[in-house]
């Protein structure tokens, strides 16, 4: 298993040297790279298509840079239904390239990119005509296999089944009877999305990308008509700076049109975004042994297994209010309750809902006016020199998405460029994965930990689950779980923070771990307990902390109050009552800045009476600190 050390460094025989690890350091390293090197490749947004650009170029032996205004995976890839799948109600639309495509990358991603993240997942289809609907959905489950095979690798999973009603109420004791008359199963596979996201861009690190999140672009530099790089902003620091580059890859999802915009140019075609929710459930309020799909009236909704939770979703909607915080309205969580509960013995209530997330899709716009039936195909634009777009998809071909994107940007690069290698390439944690799994009996006796905590670790970290392990080894207080959310402990916050890039506590609550949307509080018990773990990491000072909890706490306030409104026009105004955390720390710093102000000049007032022979003030009048409350309240608007 020892396959990495410390410090984050593959031990795999290779020629890169460079480190995995996203720490401080590293991004301090990040962003001096990024302003004094011209890049061949500057990829905006941190997204699983942003993140897998820059390792699909930086495998090509290009230098690339990356960019995210906010955290990796923050906005759509953090937000999904945590499936791979090759989606089963585009085979009835006839889009059969994208459902096979889809079903090839299924594949890959199972059994060579990422088997430690990603696991296979059985659900069952229940029919409800006893014939007719079992020729017409068997003969599409049929061809779901089958393109399962179409990339001359086995599936990964197993194939579909049939199912008599006995079987299927004896499999899922939840089921109501009336529900059904039989029924199909099928597999595809599940992903934490953010933490793939995340290791994704580790990965990127490991060859040689420059990676920096909470740097926000802020235009475009051009000389004539082409795009020669980007005016950058560091968030954290308040710097701003350009960042020079060959070519520039707009992946921002969502956000397409906006940064499109920056350019001065019109876009050559829009994205629409639909608004997805989805309810997290104890395990216990449904007793089965595999997922479900259900057909609504505008598209299907999955019961999905989700550790000792269950994922129910999704809805799609439109939404063009603020695209950084979707919300979720009472509307929306009635909705998905009211179609699950059409097949449950015991019906579902809000009590039973622990949590709940929405985001948003990037729709490439066509002429329906139903999000559920605009494209989920991506397309890929050079829509100006200099700049490529890529929009449109789904999360489970991001690798091809990436490659089409960087294909393009290097079509206009000169010399010979080395095609895409990333259907070979594992992410890190992956390779000695299967070794380590089945030494994790050994490795939880030789570290103290018990087996399921083993287990756990390596399903989130594959290999590089030794240093959180080495981490333990230092200080075996951090094996212990964090409040409120047990399956996670506070060895996982420190790395969150030393080796995957998460600069604040919402980070590592919302992204690195899923304590927002899995702990029965949201995370409330374990933010504090969170956020002094990772002051040791960051070198935050107390009034740091205090303000990263306070954001976190009035972040769950706000999306709690939310889900309680009847519109989508009201959650938005909740929910954004909460400040972003870049607001209170900017807020913060311009407090303090007064005051060092005023103590300086205060200092040469008293220097100067002490030259006239007056007596200089004691030290405490002439501070004027600025109170904790008022400096963590959000910036006032202009």
């Amino acid at each position: 298993m020892a396959t990495t050390s410390p410090s984050g460094t593959t031990a795999r025989s290779t020629a890169v040297a460079y480190p995995s690890r996203l720490g401080p350091a590293e991004r301090a390293a990040a962003i001096e790279a990024l302003k004094s090197t011209e890049l061949d490749i500057l990829v905006v947004g941190g997204g699983i298509v942003g993140v897998g650009s820059a390792v699909d170029a930086v495998t090509r032996g290009l230098s690339v840079g990356l960019v995210e205004a906010r955290d990796f995976a923050s906005g759509t890839s953090s937000r999904s239904s945590k499936l791979v799948h090759g989606g089963i109600r585009y085979l009835e639309q006839l889009d059969f390239g994208l459902v096979r495509e889809a079903l090839i990358e299924r594949g890959l991603l199972l059994q060579r990119i990422a088997p430690h993240l990603v696991k296979p997942v059985r659900f069952l289809y229940p029919l409800h005509k006893r014939v007719w609907e079992r020729f017409y959905i068997g003969a599409g489950m049929m061809l779901y296999d089958i393109f399962s095979y179409s990339g001359l690798r086995p599936p990964g999973v197993p194939h579909h089944r049939h199912l008599s009603k006995r079987q299927v109420l004896r499999a899922i004791p939840s089921m109501a009877p009336n529900a059904l008359v039989g029924g199909i199963t099928y597999y595809d596979a599940q992903v934490d999305d953010a933490r793939y996201t995340a290791t994704l861009a580790r990965t990127a690190a490991h060859y040689g990308a420059h990676m920096a999140t909470r740097v926000r672009v802020e235009g475009f530099l051009k000389v004539g008509e082409r795009v020669v790089g980007v005016q950058a902003h560091d968030l954290e620091s308040g710097e701003r700076f350009e960042i020079r580059a060959k070519q520039v890859v707009n992946a921002t999802g969502v956000w397409t049109d906006d940064t499109q915009s920056m350019v001065g140019e019109r876009g050559q075609f829009k994205v629409r975004a639909s608004k997805g929710i989805h309810l997290v459930v104890p395990r216990d309020r449904f007793q089965s042994k595999m997922g479900l799909i259900l057909r609504t009236e505008k598209s299907v909704l999955f019961v999905i297994p989700w550790g000792r939770h269950w994922l129910i979703g999704t809805t799609d909607t439109d939404w063009h209010l603020d695209k950084a915080h979707p919300a979720a309205t009472a509307a929306d969580i009635d909705y998905l309750l009211a179609h699950v509960n059409q097949v449950l013995n015991v019906p579902l209530t809000r009590e039973d809902v622990e949590g709940v997330y929405a985001g948003l899709r990037p729709l490439l716009a066509g002429e329906s006016e139903e999000t559920s039936k605009l494209s989920r195909e991506h397309l890929v634009a050079h829509s100006v020199p200099g700049l490529v777009v890529i929009a449109g998809g789904k999360w489970t071909t991001y690798r091809v998405m990436a490659k089409d994107a960087i294909d393009a940007a290097v079509d206009a690069l000169d010399g010979k460029i080395p095609a895409s290698t990333t259907m070979e390439i594992p992410l890190i944690g992956a390779e000695g994965y299967q070794a380590a799994w089945n030494r994790r009996s050994r490795i939880a006796s030789e570290s103290g930990l018990h087996p399921a905590r083993v287990e756990h670790l390596l399903n989130r970290y594959g290999t590089m689950a030794e240093d959180i392990l080495a981490l333990i080894r230092e200080d075996p207080s951090l094996a212990h779980p964090l409040p409120g959310a047990d399956d996670y402990i506070g060895a996982e916050v420190v790395y969150a923070a030393s080796h995957e890039g998460a600069l604040h506590l919402e980070d590592v609550l919302a992204r690195r771990t899923r304590i927002s949307i899995e702990a029965w509080d949201r995370g409330v018990s374990a933010a504090p307990v969170a956020a002094s773990l990772m002051a040791g990491v960051l070198g935050w000072d107390t009034g740091r902390e205090e303000r990263e909890v306070q954001t976190y706490l009035k972040r769950v306030a706000a999306e709690r109050a939310s889900q309680q409104q009847p519109d989508d026009e009201s959650a938005d105004r909740v929910r954004l009552e909460a400040p972003d955390i870049v607001d209170v720390d900017a807020a913060a710093a311009k407090a303090g800045s007064v005051t060092r102000t005023a103590k300086a000049s205060a200092g040469k007032a008293a220097a100067a009476k002490a030259g006239a022979g007056e007596a200089a003030p004691a030290a405490a009048n002439t501070t004027a600190a600025t109170p904790v409350a008022e400096a963590d309240a959000p910036p006032k608007e202009e």
